[in-house]
């Protein structure tokens, strides 16, 4: 009664329907892992270019200021100085690194992995 030949052929179309969409789930899926991939290596390597440059900057910024202020305080405390500064800013970022450094973080991170693909189901 219910084993028509109408019902098997809908349910083999069906079935067959059925493994198209995972197949193409499957691909979609593969294609976001290598996006969402391809953006966190670029937002990596721009991070570290200008981390780089910047720490070259701070370094040639601190050889001047230093050199500013030794003809009144002579080049020992001078360096001595520079290097409080630096060593005030790293105690300040230790003590507040979760507001300025892991929130943020984690923020741009779930944005980007959870998020987008919020976006693209809509």
């Amino acid at each position: 009664m219910f084993s028509s030949d109408r019902n098997i052929e809908t349910i083999g179309q069906l079935v067959e329907v059925l493994r198209h969409y995972v197949g193409l789930q499957t691909e979609y899926v593969k294609l976001d892992v290598i996006d969402k991939t391809v953006r966190l290596i670029t937002i990596l390597v721009i991070g570290a270019a200008t981390s780089l440059v910047m720490m070259l900057a701070l370094i040639y910024l601190s050889f001047a200021a230093a050199c500013a202020m030794a003809p009144s305080i002579g080049y020992p405390w001078a360096f001595c100085i520079v290097a409080a500064f630096y060593l005030i800013v790293l105690v300040i970022l230790y003590l507040f690194r979760k507001p300025i450094i892991e929130r943020p973080l984690v923020k741009f991170l779930a944005e980007m992995l959870f998020d987008n693909s919020m976006k693209s189901d809509l």
